[in-house]
């Protein structure tokens, strides 16, 4: 077979290449607007002080612990507006949407009910007392302001399921404008601003998100949305925010426990030294520059699947996931290489403003730390989109689990023992941190191509078919 043979069975047709990307990449370029609105809050933050992004890296950490869980179920509504827009029930959207509003405003009144607890949460970290304060100030902002954020999240969920993913893209892009111009203002105190440093960039976010989730309801309440889809019912209805519960529970709580073992790794990483932490920080920002496009992806590919099983339709389905696979291996091997051959690159604007005298030894922890990231993102691509594959298929239950138990047993028991206990230094830190994304990776995969997943839905049957199923009983 030749080249031109493989390269058009991989990319024409029904879950191929060609469509992955064309509803992927609006969505990638989300993910990667949001990649930027973190990177210059990191950046700013780091010519302000070591100390405010040291403490700003890890309030926004275990701040989206607690958040996570309502973004991601919120998020999780992409998989229910996708099975109903495949199977033809296009008047169902408008209401699931809604109970997915209704979860945010909730969402929102419980996660700010536990701004009082920031202050004896980060003391138990132990960490520098500059530090400390940052992080409990840019903490306590962010869980006030948690109702924006779970909505934009929620609210776009109703374009990203229809594969309407440009217009995710644009309300990204404005977001991301209206952070990065409050950013330089807020941090800075610029425009008449007052110099806020970690609490401005905190500020910052909020706003930008709720200027996102007005954008995605004016545009979601338009006549022809209406119409179409009933975006005017905002009925609450108790078993449609149930099913929501069972499925985007799970998807929410693996995505937030992740996020909390990720920032207990860096309360470990912070008690070897504040280096280490600041160079961990800088290392996960510059790891996420290159994830949350690969998040974009597995998006898109949770969507197809969605889509495709509404229809009945599970080869392709299938095939649209190892589609997304192969694109996203080669995108990551090539980023993997960067991170390798060029760190001081990737590094150096983060050294451009930051004080010589004591950015130098960040940077070179950073860079070898860089090497670990490298590593483990080829087996992140397989944990990506093998479980967005299962999440578009309704099966959330075992990600849960597997990533769960894994991040204790292989990244954080060990990380602990060896480094707080025994006393080992960053590196071997990162080396924990490196075999959990590794065999959760290949775990994924392996759950994807046991093949349980291709008969689940998790919208409800039509009412003539609950008849049938009645009659022939």
């Amino acid at each position: 077979m030749s080249a031109r043979e493989v390269w058009r069975r991989f990319w024409k047709g029904p879950g191929g290449g060609g469509e992955v990307l064309s509803l992927s990449y609006p969505l990638i370029l989300s993910q990667m607007s949001f990649t930027v609105q973190v990177f210059v809050d990191r950046l700013f933050l780091t010519w302000y002080s070591r100390e405010a992004v040291a403490g700003a890296v890890m309030g926004l950490i275990a701040t989206w612990s607690v958040v996570g869980v309502f973004l991601g179920t919120g998020e999780y509504l992409t998989t229910f507006v996708a099975q109903y827009f495949g199977a033809g029930r296009r008047e169902r959207i408008g209401p699931v949407v809604w109970q997915g509003v209704y979860f945010s405003m909730a969402a929102g009144l419980l996660v700010a009910a536990l701004c009082p607890l920031a202050g004896p949460v980060f003391a138990l970290a132990g960490h520098e007392p500059l530090v400390q304060e940052y992080e409990v100030t840019y903490a306590r902002i962010l869980l006030i302001g948690a109702f924006p954020i779970v909505l934009m999240a929620t609210l776009s969920t109703f374009f990203a399921g229809r594969g309407r993913t440009k217009v995710v893209l644009w309300v990204n892009l404005v977001a991301t404008l209206v952070n990065a111009t409050l950013d330089y203002l807020w941090i800075f105190g610029h425009g008449g601003f007052a110099r806020s440093g970690v609490a401005g960039a905190a500020w910052a976010t909020i706003t930008s998100q709720a200027v996102g989730a007005a954008v995605y309801l004016a545009l979601m309440l338009r006549p022809a949305h209406r119409a179409e889809f009933k975006t005017w019912a905002a009925r609450l209805e108790p078993r449609l925010l149930a099913r929501l519960l069972r499925f985007g529970l799970p998807s929410g709580l693996q995505y937030s426990l992740e996020l909390l073992a990720f920032a207990i790794f860096l309360v470990i990483v912070g008690r070897i030294g504040t280096d280490g932490l600041a160079a961990s920080g800088i290392a996960f920002n510059l790891n996420m520059i290159v994830f949350m496009p690969l998040l974009g992806l597995g998006v898109g590919v949770s969507s197809l699947v969605g889509r495709y099983l509404g229809a009945n339709r599970p080869d392709e389905a299938a095939r649209a996931t190892w589609s997304a696979f192969r694109m996203g291996l080669a995108y990551m091997s090539v980023c993997g290489a960067v991170y390798v051959l060029a760190p001081r690159v990737l590094l150096a604007p983060y050294a451009a403003g930051a004080d010589p005298a004591t950015f130098g030894q960040v940077e070179t922890i950073a860079v070898v730390l860089l090497r670990f990231v490298a590593l483990y993102s080829i087996f992140d691509t397989m944990n990506v989109v093998f479980a967005s594959g299962l999440r578009g298929a309704g099966d959330t239950a075992y990600p849960l689990v597997a990533s769960v138990a894994l991040s204790w047993v292989v990244m954080l028991a060990p990380a602990y023992f060896l480094c707080v206990v025994g006393r080992a230094g960053v590196y071997t830190a990162w080396a924990t941190a490196s075999a959990y994304v590794m065999v959760l990776g290949l775990l994924m995969l392996s759950r994807f191509r046991a093949g349980r997943w291709t008969s689940l839905r998790v919208i409800e049957p039509r009412v003539a078919e609950l008849g049938e199923e009645a009659a022939a009983v």
